[in-house]
Parts: C-alpha cells; structure tokens; sequence
C-alpha cells in the first residue's frame, strides 16, 4: 500500500488508485466507481450525461446505479442510485452506462428546468441523441420527474452552440416572446454561406446575440466582430448584444432591450405584457 501512496499515483476513493499519468476523464472515475459497486450496476445521473458529452452543473460525486436489493456503495465520492423500473442501460466502451435518454430522465428530478434544457440541448448537439427521442422518452417514462422531463425535451432544441445561447433562449421564450431562430444563414447572391446568426428573427432583421468574454479578451476577434457588426448594421439588421451578467444579474431589462428592438423593427403581435414565467429561473439580482 506505501507506494500507492507515491506521487506516481492518484486516489480516486477508498482502497482505489490509478496511475496520476491517466487523465481524469468521466469514463475513468465511472470505471473506478463500478470497480467497487456491486455486479450489474452503471454509470448514471451527472456521470452517464457527461460520458455522453453533455453539459450539467459541476458536483463532485461520481454516479453509479445499482440493482434494487443490492449493497450500494457508501464510499466517499460516490453517488449511489437504485436502478429504476424500465430504465435504459447500455455499453459504451465496455462500461455499461445509462443511455442519454436515461441520463436525462433521472436528472429530470434534481436539475432546474433550465439545466436539463441546457443537458438536452448538449446531448443533441453531440449526436448522441435527437430531439424527437428525448420527446419519446419523456412520454413514455412512468418513474419520478416525468413531468419536468417532458417539459424540458418539448423546448430541447438542435444546433444550438452553448449553454449560454440555450439560457438567452429560453429566457426569451419563457418571458412569451417568439421563439427566435437558431442558426439562421444568409447566403449570397451565388448561393455560398455569408453569415450565420446563433439567434434571430430573420423577418425582422434582428439578431440576439450572446458575446462571451473570449472575445474581448481577442483583440483581433474583438476587431473582427466589431467591422462584422458595422456591415449587419449597413445591411439594416438591428443586434441586440448580450454578456453573461445581463442573463445572470439583469434578465428584465435584458428582455426590455430584446422587445425595444423588435418594436423599432417593426413587430406586431407581441405580447402587451411579458410573462412573468421566466422570474423563477432568472431572478433579478
């Protein structure tokens, strides 16, 4: 045991190392946490959803379900589940882990609605599921959280590029504005990709767009961005930049701005009084 206790390797939890060589990737921790869990259980919840390259909020625990009857794992650093009735287990690379579906459905119960969109949405971006299985899913699911999953797949969306683009959307929507288009492209005059817009009202010309922090700290991408949105704004389009903190701190007059541009564009049939739906997932600070 003393040269467990070298540099040479690394605890993952209790009586289990590896070497400190190997990255610490979920299919790893997952791979440690079924070492000592008992036979026929999976990688599932928070670990499954990041095995199948989807975006959930960081915790510490690694997440294993068990089979019902079964001793579960009360080690430091995993999560112990009982697998449900009528849940979904298959292999990815010789571990077996819930599906995304599954992954999904079983977050359903601890995750915001805003998290499990955000969880859909990464999930269909990486291809390892489509909007219309998680629709599925959450139909035919009879086990805790059927109800928020079946809300959340119904705004999962496909092509989205961020949890960030995910939140300024459904903010938008659950405050009853039109949905905007994702991923909207403009072409030329000879048929070839010009422009592509992560969230708009093309009808309107009028472009939300989300500006992360990596862009102004890229000059050359800031310079970049800046001449982009000089040549929309000669083009008649109207942008509406949003940062982080206008999602996070100042949501309401983040939606006042969204609604004045769509006014100046000339909108009609919006709503007279936003809805006050979106208050409990964006609280004002």
């Amino acid at each position: 045991m003393r040269h467990l206790r070298s540099p040479r390797f690394r605890k993952l939890f209790h009586n289990v190392y590896v070497d400190a060589a190997i990255p610490l990737t979920p299919e790893v921790l997952a791979s440690a946490a079924l070492s000592i869990s008992p036979l026929g259980s999976h990688a599932s919840h928070h670990t499954a959803a990041r095995i199948w390259g989807g975006i959930v909020p960081d915790q510490p625990m690694t997440h294993v379900s068990s089979p019902r009857g079964a001793t579960r794992s009360i080690r430091q650093g995993v999560g112990s589940h009982q697998i449900l009735d009528g849940a979904s287990v298959v292999s990815f690379g010789g571990l077996r882990v819930s599906s995304p579906e599954q992954a999904f459905l079983d977050l359903a119960i601890g995750l915001s609605l805003i998290d499990l969109v955000v969880l859909g949405d990464s999930l269909v971006r990486k291809g390892t599921t489509s909007t219309r299985r998680l629709v599925e899913a959450a139909q035919t699911w009879q086990g805790k959280g059927h109800l928020a999953a079946g809300r959340a797949a119904l705004l999962v969306r496909a092509e989205v590029d961020s949890p960030m683009e995910t939140r300024l959307r459904l903010l938008m929507v659950l405050a009853g504005l039109p949905e905007p288009v994702i991923n909207h492209i403009v072409y030329d005059a000879r048929g070839r990709w010009e422009k592509r817009f992560d969230l708009s009202y093309p009808e309107l010309l009028v472009i939300i767009e989300y500006d992360g922090r990596q862009h102004a700290d890229d000059d050359r991408q800031y310079g970049r961005d800046i001449v982009r949105r000089e040549e929309l704004e000669g083009e008649g389009w109207r942008i509406v930049i949003v940062r982080s903190l206008d999602i996070y701190a100042t949501p309401g007059a983040t939606l006042e701005r969204i609604v004045r541009a769509m006014q100046r564009a000339g909108a009609r049939n919006l709503p007279r009084t936003l809805s006050r739906a979106w208050e409990r997932h964006f609280p004002n600070r």
